[in-house]
């Protein structure tokens, strides 16, 4: 059976030789394979060394966008052009081990169709594991669909997933939620995090954020019905003060004090709520548009080794 390996590779040059030689010990073991890296729109020549590594072996794919799409259309690329019974999905800056991969096609053999790999721990600052913790027990919580606790996009699917996955064409992408949400057979092999091997995260709290935000908006309605909620409450919070202040100015109108406090709480407060059901509507909106545009999620300019 033939193990297809998807790489995305955004400005990583001081990590894919590392990375590829690691790998092709692993792989050794393995009659059939390949290695398909997707070059996200890389300016620091990581495009340049790929190039290099396909030349010396065919079974080395590239494939470079036209610019940087982002991380989940380079997966998205990368399994739409994988030929594997099983396709793993992997980073390059070597914090997920790639001697993992034989557990994971261990496991796949004993039946499962998705074997996604969990962390034990991870050696990252403490804003970097809290929020990361925090985010993934929030989504669990929000999401209407089970998502794995503590697992990235490092995972094997078998072939019938992965042809699942390709009729899923929407822009917003979080591919462990979509990997979660077509179901099959899932099963979870443990590992602890290694850090980064060179290079800094391309995840900064800014593109943090936005998978997080794409991930819950994904996957559940339930920021409307907060909003919802937000706004039935601020009503019943005014209706109430509003019916004390009479009850003062009828029953007690020598303790009415006459001034802006009041009046100001209550507006900032009520307009809070109402940015606050705005934005969440405008979220949804702006995905709609999105996916109304149906552009191509990615573009692709070059590809080495492919017939």
């Amino acid at each position: 059976m033939k193990i297809s390996i998807v790489a995305p590779v955004y400005n990583e040059k001081g990590n894919i030789r590392p990375f590829c030689e690691r790998l092709r010990k692993v792989l050794s073991h393995l009659r059939n394979y390949e290695m398909i890296f997707v070059d996200d729109g890389s300016t620091d020549g990581s495009l340049k060394q790929l190039r290099g590594l396909a030349k010396s072996d065919r079974r080395i794919k590239v494939i470079s966008f036209s610019r940087n799409f982002g991380h989940q259309a380079a997966i998205t690329c990368g399994l739409d052009a994988a030929k594997g019974d099983a396709v793993v999905t992997i980073d390059t800056d070597l914090q997920d081990p790639p001697e993992l991969i034989l557990k994971m096609i261990e496991a796949w053999r004993s039946g499962a169709e998705v074997v996604y790999a969990k962390r034990r721990a991870r050696r990252d600052g403490f804003l970097k594991k809290f929020t990361a913790r925090a985010f993934y027990r929030i989504l669990d919580r929000l999401s209407d669909t089970s998502i794995p606790v503590d697992t990235g996009d490092f995972r094997l699917m078998d072939k019938k997933v992965v042809q699942a996955m390709r009729s899923l064409r929407e822009h917003s992408r979080f591919m462990r939620g979509l990997s979660s949400w077509v179901g099959f057979h899932q099963t979870a092999v443990e590992f602890d995090r290694d850090q980064r091997k060179s290079g800094k995260t391309h995840y900064p709290f800014r593109r943090m954020l936005k998978l997080a935000l794409d991930g819950i908006f994904s996957f559940s309605h339930k920021p409307l019905k907060v909003a919802s909620w937000l706004g039935i409450i601020a009503t019943a919070g005014g209706l109430v003060y509003a019916g004390y202040v009479i009850y003062l100015k009828l029953a007690h109108p020598d303790r009415v004090v006459q001034g802006w406090t009041s009046l100001t709480v209550i507006v900032l407060l009520a307009a809070g709520v109402e940015l606050v059901i705005l934005g969440v509507i405008g979220e949804y909106l702006g995905r709609i548009y999105t996916e109304e545009q149906d552009r191509p999620l990615y573009i692709v300019s070059e590809k080495v080794n492919f017939k």
